[in-house]
């Protein structure tokens, strides 16, 4: 008996010592769900932003490559550049030399619209306010072969009617009304355009003036479709007021002013001060009524350019935008042929072979609680929020039913760590179709949770263990 009491005194110190270590060694811990983790401060959101956007600054970028990869694909396009992108998402589904820079033409217009469209969103203007033409933007003053909506002296008109007059004759003269009459001159208002590549980080882009017509203004067609995805998502509404406008009439009787009737008129010895013929425009997207579901976007040549296309359709919830830059042709006609030839090769492959997944229900946070923490939970939230998954046509008989079949599965740890750092990946969200993983969003933890201290460490691992 003396024996046995002997070894247990000398073996209980060496058991405690033990069991403390294996214990308090212990970071991975059982976890609980909870309603919800108490809200982050404005600054953990910040800090949680800045950590996201740093650690998977590709998936922030307006444009990205697919999360997936395919079959090279080989399109006969007489274009130098190209590129092809879901607009929902970013995704790149198709380019062509597609950095190379050009002079992008009467595309610079849908800048000069952003810039009207934020001063309406301002309350600086608005598309009823009634403007009379600055003698600068005279159609008479013009550069020669300019395209035009025939701006001139005894007219007024709102900004909503020179907005449509810049989208569908691609009016240069409405695209220096515009820049005198936000600005009182060009120079500033080309300002306005440039601080616009800034914001979205687009380095090869720059202008001059407004209307497109100089040389010196450059992009990419990358550049282009990066900037037309943001302008698609932030003015929806220019689509169907202005883009998706098949033709367009001025002057007509209420835009003339000083007792002038709508006459016809000789312009045989020129353009006059005063313009008082209607003249009507078809839009000079070729593609606007032919092309199901097309509803924009911006036309632009000049030689230096050759004939550039900015091209969006939309078709069961999925839009499409192709950029198509020095496209061939040795007059207008044949430039037109090639933009519909290169625009369509595109945009009906784009719809042929891809579709939209939306229902994002289940890319959400997750409460969860890990015991041995000080705080009552953490939430794993996604890394980035997708507003849609671009599926290939790989299953069934269309893209649509391919959709259909994508699965959704989540993964959620058994235990985390009772230390925790913002940014962490716990678990993740992944969409497949067949044996493709279309995309993988990472659950991450949305705040520093800080170890217990020793004994409640110690105490929650012995409770867990005797689970």
């Amino acid at each position: 008996m003396k024996r046995s009491v002997k070894y247990s005194l000398i073996a209980l110190p060496s058991f405690f010592i033990f069991s403390f270590a294996v214990l308090t060694g212990i970071r991975a811990l059982k976890i609980s769900k909870c309603d919800s983790a108490i809200p982050l401060t404005e600054k953990q959101k910040t800090e949680l932003s800045e950590i996201l956007e740093l650690r998977y600054a590709p998936r922030y970028q307006i444009l990205k490559q697919l999360p997936y990869e395919l079959s090279k694909t080989t399109l006969e396009l007489g274009c130098e550049s190209a590129i092809l992108v879901d607009t929902s998402n970013g995704n790149i589904i198709y380019e062509k030399n597609a950095d190379e820079i050009i002079p992008p033409a009467s595309m610079t217009k849908l800048f000069s619209m952003y810039v009207v469209d934020d001063a309406i969103s301002q309350g600086k203007i608005s598309y009823e306010t009634e403007i009379v033409p600055p003698k600068e933007s005279w159609a008479c003053n013009m550069p020669p072969h300019s395209s035009l909506m025939f701006l001139g002296k005894n007219q007024k008109l709102t900004v909503a009617e020179l907005l449509s007059g810049l989208s569908v004759a691609s009016g240069n003269d409405a695209a220096y009304a515009l820049a005198y009459t936000l600005y009182g001159n060009m120079d500033d208002f080309v300002s306005a355009m440039n601080e616009i590549t800034e914001t979205y980080g687009l380095r090869n882009t720059h202008f001059v003036e407004s209307s497109g017509y100089s040389e010196l203004n450059q992009t990419t067609a990358r550049e282009m479709a990066a900037f037309s995805t943001v302008y698609i998502k932030q003015h929806p509404e220019s689509l169907e007021n202005f883009h998706g406008l098949q033709s367009f009439a001025y002057p007509k009787q209420k835009n003339l002013t000083n007792g002038y009737r709508v006459a016809s008129q000789d312009f045989t010895q020129g353009l006059p001060e005063t313009i008082t013929m209607t003249i009507t425009q078809r839009n000079t997207n070729p593609l606007l009524g032919l092309m199901d579901g097309c509803d924009g976007l911006k036309t632009g040549y000049i030689d230096e350019s050759g004939y550039n296309l900015a091209l969006t359709a939309r078709r069961h919830g999925t839009r499409f935008l192709s950029v198509t830059m020095k496209g061939p042709g040795n007059n207008p006609k044949e430039g037109n042929e090639w933009r519909k030839k290169d625009g369509s090769t595109l945009i009906e492959w784009a719809f042929k072979s891809f579709a939209d997944f939306k229902d994002m229900t289940r890319v959400k946070p997750y409460f969860l609680r890990a015991k041995g923490s000080k705080e009552i939970g953490v939430n794993l939230v996604p890394a980035f929020y997708p507003e849609s998954i671009t599926v290939p046509f790989i299953y069934g008989n269309s893209p649509e039913e391919s959709v259909k079949n994508v699965k959704v599965i989540t993964e959620i740890p058994e235990t985390l760590s009772s230390e925790i750092k913002a940014g962490t990946e716990f678990g993740k969200i992944t969409f497949i179709l067949d044996d493709y993983v279309l995309d993988t969003i990472p659950l991450v933890a949305d705040r520093q949770i800080n170890r217990a201290n020793l004994f409640i460490r110690a105490a929650d691992a012995l409770i867990y263990r005797l689970k």
